[in-house]
């Protein structure tokens, strides 16, 4: 189990690893701060999850239960004094008899293993909630790295469209002063230009929220990083649908059931056990003041099981046993629901991504750059220039938008199935 879930770490890890040639879109905003890395954020998210220092707390309260499941009833020490304080002869202690006793409690029909029996059981329900928690913690860590990378690309591809529109304007100005175009032109261009500050503001604030978001998961108040380093490009073809539901069936999210089925099942045991009476056995010492003798004395004691055999209690474990299996089964399919959910939207996001990697970019790209070219030579007026460099900056944020959900959908199948998912024929 817990290898599977330190490959998950490590398969969203991959992903995202930075490519040795950094792609434009992935520079980070501030070059002068720390770089994170998802493994780091990865590595931190876990030592700083409260969800998990819970888990751990829980598992060391049910060892607590178990230690206290497995301890035989305490023995009882009693005296009693008798015939004293009374009339005529017993007016005092004279006539008196001292007892001194000692009794157990022994436990019959096995209630006291079926007590370590369910004990125990909670303690590996314990464990697979703890595994469960983690794979949430790591898969919504890798999935908030993946919006901050976004958020950080779509920062830099802005910042890049705006230095081309700043590059415009002495073009603009020259053609103006040479009678090629009005001064409404350079007017024009100034308010692209702006338009695109304006959309770039909005940019590095979602950066700057995305940043915080993930910077709370990673236990880091001040969010110390700058900005994000990995490789959003890197994609490939998901498995089938089939290999991630067999996966998704060895989750901690439902093999739990298998402990808890095993908890509930003792605590049929232990109530079955308690229709069988218990038997207190006792053994004393008794002083009779009157004649100065002593006797020893013994005593035990059954409670008859005429009306109460925890008939009641037998018939709740029973059912709750058997609500263990429809749990199971209804969590099996909200699973099912969300795997199928999450993996025709990785397959969406892969389609929408290639796509716009080789059929819209290249043309958006190349349109550009002849437009660009003949700007310049006067064969293509402003307004087809603006055109084509906010068409390109469209097909490539689109694409950021769509690698995005890619890995931001690839972390949550592997939180789902806890398993790092092996992407075939990966693009680049």
């Amino acid at each position: 189990m817990f290898l599977r879930t330190r490959a998950l770490a490590l398969g969203a890890a991959i992903a995202l690893l930075p490519a040795p040639a950094t792609h434009a879109a992935n520079q980070p905003p501030n070059k002068s701060a720390r770089t994170l890395t998802l493994s780091q954020a990865l590595s931190r998210a876990v030592a700083a999850s409260p969800a998990l220092a819970a888990a751990d707390r829980e598992i060391g309260a049910s060892g607590g239960r178990n230690i206290q499941a497995g301890l035989f009833p305490n023995p009882e020490l009693s005296a009693e004094i008798d015939g004293a304080f009374g009339s005529n002869a017993r007016r005092n202690l004279g006539a008196a008899e001292t007892t001194l006793q000692i009794s157990q409690l022994f436990e019959l029909g096995g209630k006291r293993q079926a007590r370590m029996a369910a004990a125990a059981a909670e303690t590996d329900l314990a464990r697979w909630d703890r595994a469960a928690t983690r794979l949430q913690v790591l898969a919504e860590t890798a999935e908030a790295f993946a919006r901050t990378l976004g958020a950080q690309a779509r920062v830099a591809e802005l910042e890049s469209q705006v230095d081309d529109l700043d590059r415009l304007t002495p073009l603009l100005e020259r053609r103006v002063e040479a009678g090629a175009s009005s001064r409404a032109e350079i007017a024009r261009g100034r308010v692209a230009t702006e338009t695109t500050r304006v959309e770039l503001a909005k940019a590095k604030a979602s950066f700057h929220a995305a940043r915080r978001e993930l910077s709370t998961l990673i236990g880091d108040k001040a969010a110390s990083f700058g900005s994000v380093g990995g490789d959003l490009t890197r994609i490939g073809v998901p498995p089938s649908f089939e290999s991630l539901m067999s996966r998704a069936l060895q989750t901690p999210q439902l093999t739990r059931f298998t402990a808890l089925k095993a908890q509930r099942r003792a605590l049929l045991a232990a109530a079955e056990a308690r229709a069988v009476p218990d038997v207190t056995a006792g053994v004393g010492w008794r002083h009779y003041r009157e004649d100065k003798s002593n006797a020893v004395m013994a005593s035990l004691s059954v409670p008859l099981t005429v009306f109460d055999r925890n008939q009641g209690g037998v018939v709740e474990a029973g059912e709750t046993l058997a609500k263990a299996e429809a749990e199971r089964a209804t969590a099996q399919r909200s699973l099912t629901v969300m795997v199928g959910a999450a993996y025709e939207a990785l397959r969406g996001s892969y389609d929408e991504a290639r796509l716009t990697r080789a059929n819209v970019l290249p043309v958006a790209r190349e349109a550009y750059d002849e437009v660009r070219a003949g700007y310049a030579e006067g064969r293509y007026s402003l307004l087809e220039l603006l055109e084509a460099r906010a068409a390109l900056s469209d097909a490539s944020l689109k694409e950021i938008d769509a690698l995005v959900s890619f890995h931001a959908t690839l972390a949550s199948l592997e939180g789902l199935t806890g398993y790092a998912l092996v992407l075939s024929r990966r693009d680049k």
